[in-house]
């Protein structure tokens, strides 16, 4: 049956019970904003009256039948899914949900050093023991791409006994895996796969972009619909796209970590950016890569900048890309990506997603504005015509080869001291050590800290890179297990 992506079930719902007015004996406590006058002032009374704890005529979340049930049938139908479920905290509790959902303590998970910090966090929930792939780097750039099947094939060679495989698509930065490859080489051993989808939500409602999770086979997926659908940020979904999962199971899954009181102004957005992408999608992206594209043949006609596009990444036959990610490289400036990213902010008042050593990042999305990229062009433009011209040292890119001693999850629960970060090689991290963004750990919490990680972390403090996940904020100090 067809169903009608011009509906937004929840999303009437709620405005139905907003306009019906009813006197709110009830919770939450501010009652419509009448208890929290100066937010309401600014932020406007319909999104207060919209902020619902679970109340007669609409649905619940971790049990839903009515109008959410519907909704996430609707997006499971125009993302390919089989099943899908809204996810109010975020994508990671979709990337938490989807190890759990596979992996017991002690089961084998194959899955790609540079793993968001939420897939590290999934591994101490579920007890699972990672098995890494190391990626592929390109050098140029000083960026990781990819995993690749042969990569996966050989993991699964040596852990036949392996519980799952997980892949990302896209990264970051916008390169994507050969996904369908690592999805046949998986279901070839009877290893169900799951996809870290973060950033690609968009990509099944246009044909230019990357194979889609679902689209390539894979069992599970999270999407950050709040990064590059529309929603609102903290709204995610979890896709299924197999039997080879009980979608029961990942029903109980789920509400180990589910809030019961969910926000239906989160919901909402769910619905209404689902909507917006099944009946628009395909038209709206039309425009923003018809934008993208002409932004990026301009900033490559700038001195000491180059933009990489789809074609650059496919050279070697194993990585696509998608084009909304604007990765400029800086390094020919005399720059880095960190010095890029400040003058943009403080002298053109314009702020980028992600820089690093030699790159700065600017995604554009659904509601990108002409004027917006046409300002980030001019800026750059000055940039390049001030740029230093002097060579940017060149740091090689750190690979991600760590030796793991402990289980994740043990470590985790294993006493430990704090030690001056100059003194910890040789110890077994307590903690993750990691660049945010995109929080990929440098260290993860079991694995042994190296004089090359602490040499690392010492050139990013050097050039003022954010780092998380340690419990001294300035990383003087890692918290290492008590020998």
């Amino acid at each position: 049956m067809t169903l009608n992506q011009n509906r937004t079930p929840l999303f009437d719902a709620v405005k139905q019970h907003v306009t019906r007015n009813a006197i709110p004996l009830q919770i939450p406590g501010h009652k419509h904003g009448y208890g929290l006058e100066e937010y309401k002032e600014f932020v406007g009374e319909n999104v207060l009256r919209m902020d619902l704890n679970e109340t007669r005529g609409i649905d619940m979340l971790w049990d839903p039948v009515a109008v959410i049930a519907e909704a996430e049938k609707l997006l499971a139908d125009s993302l390919g899914a089989k099943h899908a479920y809204f996810l109010i905290n975020g994508t990671t509790s979709g990337m938490q949900a989807m190890i759990m959902s596979t992996c017991t303590p002690g089961d084998q998970i194959i899955l790609p050093r540079n793993a968001h910090k939420s897939v590290f966090n999934g591994l101490i929930l579920s007890g699972a023991n990672p098995i890494y792939v190391q990626p592929e780097i390109d050098d140029y750039l000083g960026i990781v791409t990819g995993i690749t099947a042969s990569g996966v094939q050989a993991a699964i060679e040596k852990n036949p006994g392996a519980k799952a495989v997980m892949a990302i698509n896209p990264s970051y930065y916008g390169v994507a895996t050969e996904l369908k490859a690592i999805v046949e080489t998986a279901h070839g051993s009877c290893i169900p796969v799951l996809v870290d989808e973060a950033h690609g939500t968009h990509m099944c409602f246009h044909p230019y972009f990357p194979i889609s999770a679902m689209v390539a086979g894979a069992d599970m997926s999270a999407a950050s619909l709040h990064k590059t659908g529309g929603s609102l940020t903290q709204s995610s979904a979890l896709l299924v796209g197999s039997s080879k999962i009980n979608p029961n199971y990942i029903k109980q899954v789920l509400n180990l970590t589910y809030t019961s009181s969910p926000s239906y102004i989160l919901l909402c957005s769910l619905d209404v950016a689902r909507k917006q992408l099944a009946t628009r999608g395909r038209q709206m992206l039309d425009g923003i890569l018809d934008m993208v594209q002409r932004t990026r043949a301009e900033i490559n006609k700038l001195d000491g900048l180059f933009a990489p596009d789809k074609k650059y990444f496919e050279r070697s036959g194993k990585f696509s890309f998608d084009e909304t990610k604007l990765l400029v490289n800086v390094q020919k400036l005399g720059l880095t990506g960190y010095e890029v990213e400040e003058i943009l902010a403080k002298d053109f008042n314009i702020l980028i997603e992600l820089a690093d050593m030699y790159n700065i990042l600017a995604v554009i999305s659904l509601g990108e504005r002409e004027e917006f990229l046409q300002a980030f062009v001019d800026a750059l433009k000055d940039i390049s015509a001030h740029g230093k011209r002097k060579t940017v040292k060149k740091i090689e890119t750190i690979q991600f080869s760590p030796e793991v001693v402990m289980p994740p999850r043990d470590a985790f629960f294993s006493k430990k001291r704090s030690m001056p970060l100059e003194q910890c090689a040789g110890e077994i991290a307590g903690e993750m050590v990691m660049v945010y963004p995109p929080g990929i750990p440098l260290v993860s919490i079991g694995e042994i800290i190296t004089a090359e990680i602490i040499d690392y972390v010492r050139m990013l403090k050097a050039e003022r890179c954010t780092i998380q996940g340690t419990i001294d904020p300035i990383v003087d100090n890692i918290m290492v297990l008590d020998k």
